[in-house]
């Protein structure tokens, strides 16, 4: 049985056809957090094997793709408390090539996010048809952050959506201050404050805590803190949720929430979102 051991990149002579296509076009950061959140596994494997399952032995299976049984090997577990034997099976859906051919795995190391099957240690759910990913020493590199992010204490609560949104002018003349209180999964508190000074770029950041703060910082990108807002927040700002009275308040207050959500940027997915 193996448990979660530090992997240290490996150097490659060459990349496998499967690999370099996870370069060009690979998970983004969102990606890996939407596959890793609430994974009870995600290990590393070599493929010593595959079958294409026959049509009516895989349902509802995407056009496209082929549906995989797969023989592998357990190289490392990078996260998960679940014992797991050194020999694996499961099930993958793979899109076909540019030919319309099944690609071949055969000595390849991929990456897997699943679930253990009752009673049958050996062999693996995976939390997606499609959560086998290439591995690369590039992916694992940037799967390891994303990994000791959600397993922190401190992680920060999931978003969803925004509760209530207050601007209030200042004495001077272009003087604001926007609050932004979000709803979260566990009612765990987060405010997003905007301050705006005459003459100044404005300033934004967000809290975790339940202190309001205005010295608070915006989230760096590529961090659980930028995923919580970037891919959950609504790109504008609810009407119901705007308590500002006068028009001139409420309009400042989408504004400066559309001002957020610009500097926040787009949360970038190339994976279908396909959960099981």
């Amino acid at each position: 049985m193996l448990c979660a051991i530090p992997v240290s990149a490996q150097p490659t002579t060459g990349q496998t056809p499967a690999a370099e296509m996870a370069g060009a076009s690979g998970p983004t950061y969102a990606d890996l957090v939407e596959l890793a959140e609430g994974t009870p596994l995600v290990m590393k494997a070599r493929v010593k094997d595959q079958a294409v399952l026959k049509p009516e032995r895989a349902p509802n299976l995407a056009p496209g793709f082929a549906r995989l049984y797969v023989e592998a090997q357990t190289q490392a577990l990078l996260a998960g408390n679940v014992p797991v034997g050194e020999s694996l099976r499961y099930l993958v859906d793979v899109p076909l090539d540019a030919k319309g051919k099944v690609p071949k795995f055969k000595k390849q190391d991929v990456l897997l996010f699943a679930r253990p099957v009752p009673g049958r240690p050996n062999e693996l759910q995976l939390v997606d048809p499609r959560a086998q990913l290439a591995w690369t020493p590039d992916l694992e590199s940037r799967l390891r952050p994303v990994l000791q992010q959600l397993a922190g204490a401190d992680r920060p609560p999931q978003v969803t959506g925004v509760r209530d949104a207050l601007s209030i002018a200042g004495t001077l003349v272009g003087e604001s201050e926007t609050q932004l209180f979000l709803d979260t999964e566990n009612d765990g508190p987060v405010s997003i404050t905007v301050v705006r000074r005459p003459g100044m770029e404005p300033r934004w950041g967000v809290s975790w805590t339940e202190i309001v703060d205005q010295a608070a910082r915006p989230p760096r990108a590529g961090t659980l803190e930028w995923y919580r807002l970037a891919c959950a927040l609504p790109r504008t700002l609810p009407a119901e949720a705007n308590l500002s009275r006068d028009a001139q308040s409420r309009a400042r207050a989408a504004e400066d929430y559309a001002w957020v959500i610009s500097r926040l940027g787009p949360c970038e997915r190339r994976r279908d979102s396909n959960r099981s």
